[in-house]
């Protein structure tokens, strides 16, 4: 199935966006018993991290990559390249991997779930920003 370019940005909006409200989720539901400034401020320190050297960073990779394409349509898959796909998959193996077993506290879970998630959540707005404003300039362009 092939889409437009902006519709990959979309793709990768919903992804990122479901993916981010998942672990948030998970986070905030863990974190009533750990409720602490301490912890409050280790999960924007998470958070921080994870937008400013990794997701941040991503948003503006693929969002150039996806528009600097030459053709309009392209495989719905190609909203990330092969290394954005393993990154996600080791992250949610590790992530499912340490719920499961039990070597992760609850405590972590609670802390820093809810920094990657909120870090996770923003990024995928982070493209859905970034898609509206590639319809909206295609849009203006034509006019």
């Amino acid at each position: 199935m092939h889409v437009k370019r902006n519709t990959l940005l979309l793709l990768a909006c919903l992804v990122w966006s479901a993916a981010g409200f998942n672990i948030l989720r998970i986070g905030l539901m863990a974190y009533p018993a750990y409720l602490t400034v301490l912890n409050a401020l280790l999960s924007v320190l998470v958070f921080a991290v994870f937008q400013y050297f990794i997701f941040g960073k991503l948003v503006k990779k693929h969002t150039a990559r996806i528009q600097g394409y030459p053709e309009e349509r392209h495989f719905f898959l190609k909203f990330f390249d092969g290394k954005a796909f393993a990154i996600m998959a080791v992250m949610m193996t590790g992530g499912i991997g340490l719920r499961v077993s039990g070597l992760a506290p609850e405590r972590f879970i609670a802390v820093f779930y809810t920094g990657l998630g909120a870090a996770l959540l923003l990024a995928g707005l982070l493209f859905g920003r970034n898609s509206a404003k590639a319809v909206l300039g295609s849009q203006n362009k034509s006019q």
